[in-house]
């Protein structure tokens, strides 16, 4: 036995983790599409300062670390009653690893966490931020780029040591489609990163509420998915990221949106909230006809896990069946024949119409109003699909990061409806979903181990749908990494499309 950080180890046990057990059980590696670093704040300052200036440095301390922990109006100074009258919704708390105190050490010391992957049983890992995924929220233009950018910058410089195990994303702001254009122009262009984050969701003021009542705005928002009815043209992006050959991956949720609000309850809040905001911007992207017009533009939907996607596919497909441009004409009012229905009235409803056959038939005749315009009937026109299989074809390209302990995963391996959807493992580790790092790969074998997974859905949710999302836009994101041979195989077989 070792004392080593706070905690007694056994050296055996470490070597011998229950995710290492099952990774040397298994015939293929294991690359985890959603890991987590934190990140030490006080070397990402020296990045801010260089990108943005020592004033910046200033700006950003008061904007970011400062304002939930200070201000008066923050949740935790406020009584239940003030709460509930501003409606203060609860935000995360206890959201890190401390009791491992390895564990935290691990999330924010890149050397450490790499040689900790064999005990994790993972082989490659695309890593995400913490403090990061707020940083494409901040309001303000100027300081919103400048932390995507440090952040950006930071990264570059800590894990290109790593890059053999290890890719981590470059965060992508797309408050409008020229920032996120000059941020991939930099972050993949210049500084060679080869994946990226973004939020399926823009925090927008109602234009009118804006213009007329200032003050109460941000009290009228409205969530701009990018991809329909957007206040700008998001194409120019969409086409830069196939030019540098980067699947746009969404990691962001609904707390605070909508039905999550609760004033008391962080877990109300947080169940649902990828789910919800993964749901919004897939079905803006196929709606919008994005995938159409991108077809060889792969997305990917991290943290929600994929029962919501099972859903949103049997939904579309639903709708489209009784709602395409031929079905829909069998709800046009002009082709209600309203002499056949007064007949059915009469013969059997003559009860409801007894003293009042005045008025009865200028009432049939307001049935047939029709106030839609021809030319806007058909809400599938941007997706051009023609058939249910065009729909499951889109499908193909969306990819759907899900967490080990999640048991509905099982359901994207289930049936021939829904066999496109690519479910991939996403650890979350340094998070809370996490309790303990080489407990993550051994948690999501149990569905396998359950009989609710062959050996085969197993291969495609640790390896082949993480390959494919990313070697599908790349086909030399895994070149000189440790899973390059077992990827070239998969190239050499056709399975990345």
């Amino acid at each position: 036995m070792i004392h080593e950080f706070g905690r007694d180890y056994d050296m055996s046990a470490i070597r011998t983790s229950p995710s290492e057990k099952i990774r040397s059980k298994l015939n293929h590696p294991v690359v985890d599409c959603d890991g987590h670093y934190i990140e030490f704040m006080p070397y990402f300052m020296d990045f801010v300062e260089e990108i943005g200036g020592i004033s910046m440095v200033e700006v950003f301390r008061q904007n970011r670390i400062g304002e939930v922990r200070m201000q008066p109006t923050a949740w935790h100074n406020m009584s239940r009653e003030q709460r509930q009258h501003q409606l203060r919704w609860r935000r995360p708390f206890y959201a890190l690893p401390t009791k491992l105190v390895r564990d935290r050490a691990t999330s924010m010391i890149p050397r450490l966490l790499y040689r900790r992957l064999d005990e994790f049983g993972v082989d490659f890992s695309v890593l995400y931020p913490t403090f990061g995924l707020d940083m494409l929220f901040i309001k303000n233009d100027e300081i919103r780029q400048a932390a995507c950018r440090s952040l950006n910058k930071m990264n570059a410089t800590v894990w290109s040591e790593f890059s053999d195990r290890c890719a981590p994303v470059a965060v992508i702001p797309t408050t409008t489609p020229e920032e996120g254009v000059a941020e991939l122009d930099y972050a993949i262009g210049e500084l060679g990163l080869k994946s990226i984050m973004i939020s399926g969701n823009v925090h927008r003021y109602v234009p009118q509420v804006e213009e007329e009542a200032p003050e109460w705005a941000r009290h009228a928002m409205w969530y701009d998915h990018m991809a329909m009815d957007s206040k700008y043209d998001y194409d120019p992006f969409w086409s830069k990221c196939v030019e540098y050959k980067v699947a746009p991956t969404s990691h962001a949720g609904h707390q605070g949106i909508g039905s999550m609000k609760s004033t008391s309850s962080y877990v109300y809040n947080h169940i649902g909230s990828f789910n919800h905001a993964n749901h919004a911007f897939c079905k803006a992207v196929f709606l919008g006809g994005v995938a159409k017009r991108f077809p060889t533009l792969k997305f990917g939907f991290l943290e929600g896990g994929v029962g919501w996607a099972v859903n949103l596919l049997a939904d579309i497909t639903e709708h489209w069946e009784k709602r395409n441009k031929d079905a829909i004409s069998n709800y046009d009012p002009k082709n209600l024949d309203i002499q056949k229905l007064a007949e059915y009235f009469r013969k059997f409803g003559d009860e409801l119409i007894s003293g009042k056959e005045n008025g009865f038939m200028d009432y049939l005749e307001t049935l047939k109003a029709d106030f839609e315009n021809p030319d806007e009937l058909d809400e599938f026109a941007a997706c051009g699909c023609e058939n249910r299989g065009e729909i499951r074809s889109q499908f193909s390209n969306f990819f759907f990061g899900c967490e080990a302990d999640d048991s509905v995963n099982a359901s994207a391996f289930q049936g021939e409806e829904i066999q496109h959807l690519n479910a991939m493992f996403s650890s979350d580790i340094s998070h809370w979903d996490v309790p303990d790092m080489r407990e993550c790969v051994s948690e999501a074998f149990e569905l396998v181990e359950g009989g609710h997974l062959t050996d085969e859905n197993f291969k495609h949710f640790m390896f082949t749908n993480p390959v494919r999302l990313h070697a599908g836009m790349n086909p030399d994101f895994f070149k000189g990494t440790r899973v390059e041979a077992e990827v070239e195989k998969l190239k050499a077989a056709g399975k990345l499309n």
